[in-house]
């Protein structure tokens, strides 16, 4: 394994001015090397399965961790963390629900099915960007994670 591993992140966000906030965060204290940016849960499971646009992603390493937001057209983040949790061939990767959402039963659901971490999106503008800056230094700098046995566009789940 090389010292310095290709990190990938792969954010789920449909708003697009949080998106452009979270990336340059990630971009700005050089969190990874590539930021896959999509628009809905349908479009995060398309990679995380390699399907449709994503197929030619295929062999490549899976993301360290999966930023989702969770209101999202079409499939929403839950849905998302609960279609990767149950699935061995994801379950390990790392999933951050980034959102604004502080109702207590988004809250306990997303851990009942799995989440890694919960983080609110701050309103503040420098906030926003502190709190995406730590999300990134925890998971994709501190945290150890199994070695990349994980196969993108493989499952066990339909």
């Amino acid at each position: 394994m090389s010292p310095f591993p290709f990190k990938r992140i792969l954010l789920a966000e449909d708003n697009i001015r949080d998106a452009e906030l979270t990336m340059a965060a990630l971009e700005e204290n050089h969190l990874a090397n590539e930021v896959v940016v999509v628009r809905d849960g349908a479009e995060a499971l398309d990679y995380l399965y390699q399907r449709g646009e994503f197929t030619d992603v295929a062999g490549t390493p899976p993301p360290v961790v999966v930023i989702l937001d969770l209101k999202m057209p079409k499939v929403d983040g839950l849905e998302v963390l609960r279609r990767m949790k149950a699935d061995s061939n994801l379950k390990c990767i790392p999933v951050v629900m980034l959102t604004s959402s502080r109702e207590e039963q988004d809250l306990v659901h997303s851990y009942q099915l799995g989440v890694n971490s919960y983080v609110v999106k701050p309103v503040d503008f420098q906030k926003f960007l502190e709190a995406v800056k730590q999300l990134g230094v925890f998971w994709v700098l501190v945290n150890e994670r199994p070695p990349d046995t994980i196969k993108l566009g493989t499952s066990d789940v339909p």
